[in-house]
């Protein structure tokens, strides 16, 4: 039995989970998600407690028991308390200001780069350079951030570039005239 997929969900007070065939969905305060089980994989509900069986033993059926649950858990945490990306910009005149649903990136090049925010999807940014993603699916906060992060990720000679808050870059030294 996989460690991860045997483990129960349980399921807050304000948040309401519906299961219909191999589709479950979830609604709470932070948005609605939902996610289509994968095949061999059951997903219960009884009395706020949300469990995932699967259907076999071989090697699909356990690989999907787990990612099931842990999808499913995170769409539960997603809807109550939401997931957070934080990135920083660090470079002489890099900047990043919101107009409306895109997010406009000054980055050093000759043109702006402009990202459109997805639905649910929450944007902010603080002094310029401090970018702040928010929304309830974890899956789609990491790909905007990774995203964002990819048009210009941090170089490692003067460290200027996009990165996560808590990314370490580590320096390197310049060439040396002898």
């Amino acid at each position: 039995m996989s460690r991860i997929g045997r483990l129960p969900i349980a399921i807050p007070p304000k948040v309401k989970v519906e299961i219909k065939g191999q589709k479950v969905f979830v609604e709470g305060p932070k948005g609605k998600l939902d996610f289509e089980l994968p095949r061999r994989t059951v997903a219960k509900l009884d009395a706020g407690i949300l469990t995932v069986t699967r259907q076999g033993e071989d090697a699909e059926a356990r690989a999907l028991h787990g990612l099931s649950r842990s999808i499913l858990n995170n769409m539960v945490k997603g809807v109550t308390d939401g997931f957070v990306k934080k990135l920083e910009i660090q470079g002489v005149g890099f900047k990043a200001a919101v107009q409306g649903k895109d997010v406009n990136l000054s980055l050093g090049y000759s043109h702006p780069l402009l990202y459109p925010i997805p639905a649910q999807i929450k944007v902010t940014v603080e002094e310029n350079t401090k970018l702040t993603i928010e929304g309830p699916d974890k899956q789609v906060v990491g790909r905007v951030a990774a995203e964002i992060r990819s048009f210009y990720p941090p170089e490692p000679y003067k460290g200027k570039g996009v990165r996560y808050s808590d990314e370490k870059v580590i320096r390197k030294e310049g060439k040396t005239v002898q």
